[in-house]
């Protein structure tokens, strides 16, 4: 008769010590520490360069940013960005289901962060990253490994606690 109670509770313990370990704002990434997929863009501005999949590996580290002009997040990360950006960091945008229009509009409006710049108007390069949504970070190294994912909006105290300390290699 114990030992059903007794399975119960170890199961109920180690339940427990796993779930609450775990940072309910971040979800996991099976990219974290390996090789980033590969992007196959096509281009959102005549003229811009997209971002290819060579650029990933390129020396220094650098961010790939998933965003789209119909989310309020994105828009509410845009400071940020553009904040980013002036320090010389490289950001590669992908641009996600969104009408070009829209999203040319919403660059005209904020400026434009990225050193380069796709659209992703399937979403398939959004589905080989494992996105949840936009807006969504992740940090790359020179030898294009993935180290952070980041979902959502980067805010100063995120870039400062999580992106900044992988940008100067600590």
């Amino acid at each position: 008769m114990l030992a059903p109670v007794a399975c119960a509770a170890i199961f109920l313990g180690v339940g427990y010590w796993a779930l609450s370990r775990q940072n309910p704002d971040e979800l996991p990434s099976a990219l974290t520490q390996r090789a980033a997929p590969g992007l196959a863009l096509e281009p959102l501005i005549e003229g811009a360069p997209v971002p290819e999949t060579a650029d990933l590996s390129a020396p220094g580290v650098k961010l790939v940013n998933f965003w789209a002009s119909w989310c309020a997040p994105c828009r509410a990360e845009h400071p940020m960005l553009m904040a980013i950006a002036r320090s010389g960091v490289p950001i590669y945008g992908v641009n996600y289901k969104d009408k070009p229009g829209d999203a040319q509009g919403f660059l005209a409006d904020l400026g434009d962060p990225f050193t380069r710049i796709g659209a992703d108007p399937t979403g398939r390069n959004g589905i080989n990253w494992g996105l949840y949504g936009v807006p969504e970070t992740f940090v790359i190294d020179g030898s294009g490994k993935v180290l952070l994912r980041h979902p959502g909006p980067i805010t100063k105290s995120i870039y400062d606690s999580r992106i900044r300390p992988l940008l100067e290699g600590k």
